[in-house]
C-alpha cells in the first residue's frame, strides 16, 4: 500500500510565472512595493508592458540609429557598468574617446599639425554638445566686451527658426537672447544675408544647421562665412560661426566631400555632431570639437583628482556610461571611410527610391531636398478632405510611426509628414512604406471628409448658441415649477 502525503506550503519553483501570484496581482504603479518578487517575475511583468512600445526600426520620426552589429552589442553589454568619468579607473575608455575626438576632427579638416592633438569632448548627445559650445562662445564674448569696458549682460545668438529645440533651452537656461530668422514658403532653411543682417555687436556666434530637422536640407555654410567676414571687417567684430551638424556631421564628409562648411571656413570655430544618428552609434552620445584651443577658454574647464590623477573635465553632467563611447570608436575603425560612404550612399539611393514612389502616387510635394540629410518630407497637393495628420493617425495601424508636423513662422501654415532614411531601414521596406501609404489613401477616399477649419468656427457657435438655449428653457422650467408648486400651497392653505 503507498501512501502519499502533502506537502505543506508552496513550492514557487514549480509554479509557471504566469500562473504565480505576483503576476495575477496588480502592483502599485507610482510606489514602491512593500515587497520583494522573484527576478522572473520583475522580468516578465516588464517585458509584457515594454511590448506595446513601438518598434524602433519602424519608427521613421527619429534619426537616431536602431541597429548595430551583434559584435559591438557585446562590447556595450561589457562595459556598461564602466563610469567613463573615471579616467583614473579607466584609461583605455579614456584613450577611445581621445583618438574618436582626432578622428572626427581630421574629418572635419580641423587646422592640426602632424603631432597636435584636437580639442574636443565626448558628450550625451549634441544637446549638451550645443550647450558646451554656446557657453564657451558667450565667455569668449563676455571677455572681450569686459576687456573693452562694455556692458556683457546682453548677449544674444542668431539662429535660423528652424532649430532643434536645444538652441531654445540654450538661451533660455543661460539667458542668451535668441534672433531667429523667420521662414519663407519654399525656403526652409536659414537665409545667410537675412541672418548676417541681424548680427550686432552683442552677437555670440551665429549658429548654421547642416541638415535641418524639418526637411534635412544643408544651410549654406560657405556663403554665410563669406557675408560674415565682409561684415566683421567693415565694423571691427569677430562674430564666430558654430555648426550644428547633428545630423550632417557624418554624412556630407562621404557624399559631399567638396562641400565647404567645416574647419576649412575660417569663422567656424566648433562642431557639434550626434554619433548617435549617422555616426551609427545608439543613443547616447554627441561630440563637440573646436577649431583650436583659444576657442574654448580654460576657465570653463575643471581639473578634478578625488578619482585618482588630474583628470579635465568640461562637460554638463558628472558620471557617465563608457559604452557608447566603445561603440563609436568601433564603428569608425570597423567601417572606415569607405564604410562609412558605402552606407550614406545606400541611405541616399532608399531616399529616392521612396521619393519616387511617392511622386508617382500624384498625391504629394516634394518639400526635401535631393542633397542633404537622407530623407523625405511631404505634403499632400490637395488637403481639403484629408491632412496630413490622418495620413499619420493611419499608418500607426501598419506598424510605421511617420511625424506629420507644421513649420515655423513664417511657414505655419505648410504641414509636413517626413521619413528618416536610417541605414536599417532597406529598399524592401521603403517599396512596402509607399504600399502602405497607398492603401491609407485609399481608405481615406472612402471616408466621408472632414470638417473644413472654416466651417468648425460655425459648428462651435452653433453648439454654443445651442447650449445657451437649452440652459435659459431649464432655467423657464424650474421658475414654472416653483409658481404652480406656491400657488397650489396657497390653495391648501
Amino acid at each position: 500500500m503507498v501512501l502519499s502525503h502533502g506537502v505543506g506550503g508552496s513550492d514557487e519553483s514549480v509554479h509557471s510565472t504566469f500562473a504565480s501570484r505576483y503576476v495575477r496581482t496588480s502592483l502599485p504603479r507610482f510606489r514602491m512595493p512593500e515587497q520583494s518578487i522573484p527576478k522572473e517575475a520583475a522580468y516578465q511583468i516588464i517585458n509584457d508592458e515594454l511590448m506595446l512600445d513601438g518598434n524602433p526600426r519602424l519608427n521613421l520620426a527619429s534619426f537616431v540609429t536602431t541597429w548595430m552589429e551583434p559584435e559591438c552589442d557585446k562590447l556595450i553589454q561589457a562595459s556598461v557598468n564602466k563610469n567613463y568619468v573615471d579616467m583614473d579607473e579607466y584609461p583605455v575608455t579614456t584613450e577611445l574617446q581621445n583618438r574618436c575626438v582626432n578622428m572626427i576632427a581630421h574629418l572635419f579638416n580641423a587646422p592640426l599639425g602632424d603631432s597636435e592633438t584636437a580639442v574636443g569632448v565626448g558628450t550625451v548627445g549634441s544637446s549638451e554638445a550645443i550647450m558646451l559650445a554656446g557657453l564657451a562662445f558667450k565667455r569668449r564674448w563676455q571677455n572681450k566686451m569686459k576687456a573693452a569696458g562694455k556692458p556683457c549682460d546682453k548677449p544674444n545668438i542668431v539662429t535660423g527658426a528652424n532649430v532643434q529645440v536645444c538652441w531654445e533651452k540654450f538661451a533660455r537656461y543661460f539667458e542668451v537672447e535668441l534672433k531667429e530668422v523667420k521662414l519663407s514658403e519654399g525656403y526652409y532653411v536659414m537665409d545667410p544675408q537675412k541672418a548676417v543682417e541681424m548680427v550686432d555687436e552683442n552677437t555670440i556666434c551665429v549658429a548654421a544647421i547642416l541638415g535641418s530637422t524639418l526637411n534635412g536640407e544643408f544651410e549654406d555654410v560657405k556663403l554665410l562665412n563669406d557675408l560674415l567676414m565682409k561684415k566683421n571687417a567693415e565694423t571691427g567684430w569677430d562674430t564666430p560661426i558654430h555648426v550644428d551638424a547633428a545630423s550632417g556631421g557624418f554624412i556630407a564628409p562621404f557624399l559631399y566631400p567638396e562641400l565647404e562648411w567645416d574647419f576649412r571656413l575660417p569663422l567656424v570655430k566648433s562642431i557639434n555632431v550626434s554619433g548617435h544618428k549617422y555616426g551609427l552609434v545608439y543613443a547616447g552620445i554627441g561630440w563637440c570639437i573646436w577649431r583650436t584651443k583659444e576657442d574654448l577658454p580654460e576657465e570653463l574647464i575643471f581639473h578634478i583628482n578625488y578619482l585618482g590623477a588630474d583628470q579635465p573635465t568640461f562637460t554638463l553632467n558628472f558620471s557617465k556610461g563608457s559604452s557608447q563611447v566603445i561603440a563609436q570608436y568601433y564603428q569608425l575603425i570597423r567601417l572606415g571611410f569607405e564604410g562609412y560612404k558605402n552606407i550614406m550612399e545606400n541611405c541616399q539611393e532608399n531616399a529616392m527610391v521612396l521619393k519616387q514612389g511617392l511622386e508617382k502616387t500624384g498625391k504629394f510635394n516634394i518639400m526635401s531636398k535631393d542633397n542633404g540629410v537622407p530623407l523625405v518630407a511631404f505634403s499632400l497637393k490637395d488637403s481639403s478632405r484629408h491632412n496630413e495628420f490622418e495620413i499619420s493617425d493611419f499608418l500607426r495601424r501598419f506598424g510605421w510611426i511617420v511625424p506629420a508636423y507644421t513649420m515655423p513662422p513664417d511657414a505655419q501654415h505648410v504641414t509636413v509628414l517626413r521619413v528618416v532614411i536610417r541605414e536599417d531601414f532597406s529598399r524592401t521596406l521603403a517599396e512596402r512604406l509607399v504600399l502602405d501609404i497607398e492603401k491609407v489613401l485609399h481608405e481615406l477616399d472612402g471616408l466621408p471628409a472632414r470638417v473644413p477649419s472654416g466651417d468648425l468656427a460655425a459648428l462651435a457657435a452653433a453648439e454654443a448658441s445651442q447650449k445657451e438655449m437649452d440652459k435659459q428653457r431649464e432655467v423657464i422650467s424650474l421658475w414654472k415649477r416653483a409658481v404652480l408648486a406656491k400657488k397650489k400651497t396657497n390653495g391648501v392653505c
